[in-house]
């Protein structure tokens, strides 16, 4: 059967995600790169249309695609999704942090936009074929599993003196420089605990976090009935970005399939919060609403590249935001030069913040 071909504009293209994309992409003939972009780094001749910084949206203006995936990092990633989401264009969305901080405003261009909207996160894109098709009414609780990061176990005190590379070093899956900070602190998780909130439409204590450290069930659903469906796989992006890249195929990727009689065991745990703080405050941040999800992923932008930078130790990166939560205004946005004004704040006050650490 002849599939009509997909045009993709990738976002992101040198990240990690991007690169994985690109490997997807060159498998399947009915996928088309027509736009690449990267932050820095050149990609002349990656894509019939590229570019390196500026404005994401005017290379979506001339790509014209039929899917956009947004794995741009942080705050910077907002414009592209809430154009996307706005013209009912389909978003592939591994920039977790634009849908966390505009909130509302993003679920507001979806309705309007009427588009698909497919996680990239490999605990959402879980999540959403468990829940594929059946009814909000039926769902208890969602269960998004956490590998621990590379100190899982460890104590407050034996966290004072870790240094960026021992941060960096995550045992199960191979990321960026960002998320894997914030994977070490659990930030990562509570950026996915507020996504859930808005992608799912589900209230934040019918989400549920649990330490899971082989990283092999990547989300579980609680029916009210009482039974959990689970999504189950080795740790590969390729996995959920083929998902979402295919949809609503499921198309062959490299990746092995999982060995249940090789011994496998599948441990989970709660959550250490006096020590990672960070989930904590991130599910703090989603609960009181208004900018303080904005607030909370601008301050940790912030922290972890003063972390990566040798200007704050480990720890202060959870001091740093908590402060900057605790001083920013949090008021609800009334539209995206809201939220723009709302991150920079945060921004200053986070710099502050880092400045006496």
């Amino acid at each position: 059967m002849h599939r009509p071909v997909k045009r993709i504009a990738l976002l992101g293209a040198t990240g990690s995600i991007g690169r994985q994309s690109l490997e997807i992409i060159s498998a399947h003939p009915e996928l088309e790169l027509v736009a690449a972009a990267s932050g820095s780094q050149p990609i002349d001749g990656l894509a019939p249309l590229t570019q390196v910084g500026g404005n994401l949206t005017d290379l979506l203006e001339r790509a014209e695609p039929d899917l956009v995936l947004n794995a741009v990092v942080g705050f910077a990633g907002l414009d592209a999704t809430l154009w996307t989401l706005e013209r009912g264009i389909a978003l592939a969305l591994a920039n977790k942090e634009s849908l966390v901080v505009a909130g509302e405003l993003a679920i507001a261009a979806w309705e309007r936009g009427g588009g698909l909207l497919l996680p990239v996160d490999s605990e959402h894109s879980a999540a959403f074929q468990c829940l594929e098709g059946r009814s909000r009414e039926s769902v208890d609780t969602l269960v998004l599993t956490a590998s621990g990061g590379p100190f899982r176990g460890k104590s407050r005190d034996e966290l004072v003196d870790v240094t960026p590379a021992e941060a960096l070093a995550h045992p199960t899956w191979n990321m960026g420089p960002k998320i894997s900070v914030d994977s070490a602190t659990l930030a990562n998780k509570g950026l996915e605990l507020i996504e859930a909130h808005f992608l799912f439409d589900l209230p934040y204590d019918r989400i549920e976090v649990v330490v899971h450290p082989s990283s092999i069930v990547h989300a579980l659903i609680r029916f009210r009935d009482g039974a959990v469906l689970a999504h189950l796989g080795y740790p590969d992006m390729r996995v959920p970005i083929s998902f979402a890249l295919t949809y609503p195929e499921r198309a062959a990727t490299p990746i092995p399939q999982l060995d249940l009689a090789g011994g496998l065991t599948l441990e989970f745990t709660a959550p250490d919060l006096e020590t990672f703080p960070m989930l904590a405050l991130a599910r703090r941040a989603g609960e009181l609403g208004g900018t303080n999800p904005c607030v909370f992923n601008a301050a940790n932008e912030v922290a972890v590249a003063a972390f990566l930078d040798g200007r704050l130790p480990f720890l202060g990166i959870a001091e740093v935001v908590a402060e900057t939560l605790d001083a920013a205004d949090g008021a609800a946005p009334r539209d995206r030069d809201e939220l723009v004004e709302a991150d920079a704040e945060a921004r200053r006050l986070a710099e502050r913040g880092v400045g006496v650490a």
